[in-house]
């Protein structure tokens, strides 16, 4: 039985089969991001946990952690931290290589981004088999923020990504789960 909450986002999620590939369910949440009572729900639901914390930035994950994140860093007085995939940033950057399917890619953020000690949260739409986010949070280690969590609407926990997540000490926040997939 779903709760409410889980009721809307399923409403909201689109589910595209077989893309990029045949056999592969893809969850596509700019249906969700286009349904202004849903988006608004989300972004509740994913700062809730951390109302009345001290949060001092938002980092998110390209592409949709940047429109979750920034709505996030909003709702928290937050400042927002941008990170992206090589060679899109135009400062000074800090860079780590992770693994994909079908090769290494690299993702990156600029140096001044965060000061050591600053209390962070890691923002993506979706943690399948973790390679991005702990991409992203070896990142933000390296530049001494403190990770308070990590969070995602949507979890594929058969992929493992939030156990990577969990092994680096990060604690993982998601609203709904989609298994098998």
């Amino acid at each position: 039985m779903n709760s409410p909450l889980q009721q809307t986002l399923l409403n909201a999620i689109r589910t595209i089969p077989d893309y990029p590939r045949p056999g592969v369910q893809f969850r596509d949440i700019t249906t969700l991001l286009g349904d202004a009572r849903a988006f608004r729900r989300t972004v509740d639901e994913m700062v809730q946990p951390f109302a009345g914390s001290k949060v001092d930035k938002i980092a998110g994950i390209e592409a949709r952690g940047f429109i979750l994140g920034g709505a996030i860093a909003h709702q928290t007085s937050s400042g927002f931290v941008p990170i992206r995939k090589k060679g899109k940033l135009p400062h000074e950057t800090v860079r780590v290589a992770y693994s994909l399917e079908y090769g290494i890619d690299e993702m990156e953020m600029h140096k001044d981004a965060v000061k050591p000690g600053e209390r962070v949260i890691l923002v993506d739409d979706l943690i399948a088999t973790g390679g991005t986010a702990e991409a992203a949070a070896k990142l933000l280690n390296q530049l001494g923020a403190e990770i308070v969590a990590a969070c995602f609407v949507i979890d594929l926990p058969d992929l493992g990504g939030r156990r990577k997540l969990e092994a680096l000490g990060v604690p993982v926040h998601t609203l709904l789960s989609f298994e098998g997939d």
